[in-house]
């Protein structure tokens, strides 16, 4: 029990608690007090009169479990999902795609856009990437942009491909690299690359500039505000969205004006190829400018390779069935080593996406390289995503200080196992590098927990589940469970391990006197209930700064 000595009755009191703190110097507690949005005290339900004044607030959390706020370590709340286009998850064959096109567009036949999102990979027939002329019997002459689950490729029918100046002498587009056909040159309506490229600042203009709906500030404000919405009600009260450029920061001003932005945000600015001094100079102005508890900018987000399910991933040996294509790096190693050491000099604070074990070891080997012409310091570099790992890499995230920013979502069956295009694409003599939790928790990394939203579900509890059972959301057999963790480990990463990745350990993470009062009663016992129960547990009050902004009947 923590013997802080009131001096004033505090602002709001939570009671008849079981809370886990995620604070090893005091492990659990029954009640605490909240004074000017930080917690002024820890305890017993026998002292929390001490607190209690004419004017406190006292909340009965009913024996229920309460934890810090979750912290998403990865989570696109600015592109979010889309009401206006046609929702493709879930859907599993080209007949159903074409289904919910079918019947998108009939409903809105003056549509100027067909506009989709979320189609899976693996519901192109015959391993292959999609086509245009798959998307032409159901959309005609409107152009169609449709949009992969994992946001990193985009499929264009042939009046996208006109409407957008794609050809054969212009393949090479400010949003993506459009494939095209080996016989005949000619682009096939699939683009790669756009989630370097489209999702960058010059990449959103021009497509603001071509027209396409889906790019516009209005469309792009409606994705953040209810993105905004579902993160307070999963109980996220930090949300890192690792992708911005500096024209997206209005968005979360005009958020914070209009009382949408409950949770607090990290947004790390991406540093796309090209990116200039005078951008870094700008960058760190931003920094400067956005510094508060709530909104705060800062990190760098660069790419060095791209996704497994497309073969665009860098892995050290070649992919499945694939000859001897083993995927590209966006820079080569030595280029990369330069640029990652140049930041890091700077003092800036690097997420690197790299899903490939090739890609992880670029970054890793570039993160040496800097800290051996920079000296260490306590730079907090993080690899995001981990999805392949060779084991012989595991433990440099310890020795190199850099943090495993993690989806275990990712890791599901469904998502990435046998019959999947992840799992199918590395071949199951790699499958051991899949998503080594476990591995990497036991070598002393920090593991930053997060949902990577929208390409997969928000909720914690849909993560914190796959990261314990490694089995379908629906139930059925693990894939991989040697990397599972317990739930106390998977809480950690959703709270103090991405509280750590991202320099907020000693205001936010754990319930700790003198930090920030973000915390959330949940429904039911996590700690305690068979892992298949964690799914459906809902966060029913969540309180951030003291003031409780979502509460239950």
């Amino acid at each position: 029990m923590t013997r802080t000595t009131p001096t004033a009755p505090a602002d709001l009191v939570l009671v008849n608690a079981r809370i886990h703190t995620v604070d090893d110097t005091l492990p659990a507690a029954r009640a605490l007090a909240v004074r000017n949005g930080r917690i002024a005290w820890l305890g017993e339900d026998a002292g929390a009169a001490r607190w209690t004044g004419p004017h406190t607030e006292v909340l009965d959390a009913g024996g229920r479990l309460v934890l810090p706020g979750f912290i998403d370590a990865h989570n696109h709340v600015r592109l979010g999902s889309d009401d206006a286009c046609v929702q493709l998850a879930g859907v599993r064959t080209l007949d159903g795609i074409h289904a919910r096109i079918r019947a998108w567009h009939a409903a809105h036949p003056d549509a100027e856009w067909i506009e989709a999102e979320a189609f899976d990979y693996s519901a192109i027939p015959g391993g292959r990437m999609p086509r245009a002329e798959d998307l032409d019997p159901v959309t005609g002459d409107t152009p169609a942009f449709v949009l992969s689950y994992d946001v990193h490729t985009a499929w264009l029918n042939t009046a996208a491909l006109r409407r957008l100046g794609v050809s054969k002498d212009r393949t090479g587009l400010p949003f993506g690299e459009a494939e095209t056909d080996p016989a005949t040159g000619e682009p096939t309506g699939f683009v790669k690359d756009f989630a370097v490229k489209g999702l960058s600042r010059d990449g959103h203009r021009a497509l603001r500039a071509l027209g396409v709906p889906w790019a516009s500030p209005d469309r792009q404000y409606g994705r953040l505000a209810r993105s905004l919405d579902d993160a307070i009600g999963y109980g996220i009260t930090t949300v890192v969205e690792p992708q911005n450029s500096l024209d997206d920061l209005a968005l979360y001003e005009r958020a914070r004006a209009e009382g949408r932005l409950r949770s607090r945000i990290v947004a790390a600015l991406f540093h796309p190829r090209g990116t200039t001094d005078a951008d870094l100079d700008d960058f760190a102005e931003a920094a400067r400018r956005f510094d508060d508890d709530r909104l705060n900018v800062g990190p760098l987000k660069l790419y060095i390779d791209d996704v497994v399910e497309p073969r665009t991933a860098a892995l050290l040996e070649p992919y499945t069935g694939c000859g001897h294509h083993r995927g590209e790096t966006f820079y080569p190693p030595e280029e990369f080593d330069a640029l990652l050491t140049r930041l890091d000099a700077r003092g800036f604070q690097c997420f690197v996406h790299a899903t490939g074990d090739r890609g992880i070891r670029t970054v890793l080997d570039a993160v040496g390289r800097a800290r051996a012409v920079n000296g260490p310091r306590d730079a907090r570099h993080q690899v995001v995503h981990v999805e392949c790992l060779d084991p012989d890499d595991t433990p440099r995230f310890k020795e190199l200080g850099v943090v495993a920013c993690m989806q275990p979502r990712h890791s599901a069956p469904e998502i990435a196992g046998p019959g999947k295009d992840w799992a199918e694409n590395v071949g199951e003599g790699r499958w051991h590098k899949a998503w080594p939790m476990r591995s990497l928790h036991e070598a002393g990394a920090v593991l930053a927990f997060s949902s990577d939203w929208n390409v997969a579900e928000m909720d914690p509890m849909v993560g914190i589940y796959t990261a314990v059972t490694r089995r379908p959301l629906g139930g059925g057999e693990p894939w991989m469970p040697g990397e599972t963790v317990d739930v106390a480990t998977a809480v950690r990463g959703y709270t103090m391990g991405s509280a750590y990745a991202n320099f907020l350990e000693h205001e936010r993470g754990s319930l700790t006197v003198g930090k920030l009062a973000d915390f959330v009663v949940l429904s039911r016992d996590i700690l305690s209930v068979a892992p298949e129960d964690i799914p459906g547990t809902v966060a029913e009050t969540v309180v951030v700064g003291g003031e409780i902004v979502v509460k239950g009947s």
